[in-house]
């Protein structure tokens, strides 16, 4: 969780969320949130962590997989490691607005998908929620500057 902390960090105008993939101990995939900066929403920290990863390995199932998520994951990126077959996933925060591991709702061990995995939440939890109340604190600061 440290690794994606750090990812989460390298973002400079985004909601700082990171993520990386991690299979037989060694990192395959990395991502940082590049909403923004791409002007493309599914560029969300899981969806290019899951590119590089299936990229490393070839393959678009990522079995035998964790990920490592600083932030619960959306619907999408719910939807997206479902899909892509990741066995585990470990995440920081929860997100009550909007996260679909548990929060809203609960993909990842939707009875009806014929994929589910294993869960873990609360990993840094502290460390992971700094970073977006830091971030967030800072945006109201500085449009309160701008005012």
């Amino acid at each position: 969780m440290n690794e994606a902390i750090k990812e989460a960090s390298v973002c400079t105008y985004e909601v700082p969320v990171g993520a990386i993939i991690v299979h037989e101990g060694n990192i395959i995939g990395r991502g940082h949130n590049l909403i923004e900066t791409t002007n493309d929403p599914t560029s969300h920290a899981e969806i290019i962590a899951i590119r590089q990863a299936s990229s490393y390995l070839n393959s678009w199932r990522l079995i035998d997989c964790t990920i490592y998520v600083t932030l619960e994951p959306c619907p999408m990126c719910a939807g997206a490691i479902i899909n892509s077959r990741i066995k585990r996933l470990v995440i920081g925060a929860l997100d009550e607005k909007r996260g679909c591991c548990g929060s809203v709702e609960d993909l990842v061990r939707h009875p009806r998908f014929n994929h589910r995995l294993d869960l873990t939440i609360g990993v840094l939890e502290e460390e992971s929620s700094k970073l977006l109340k830091d971030f967030f604190k800072q945006l109201r600061e500085d449009k309160e500057g701008s005012k």
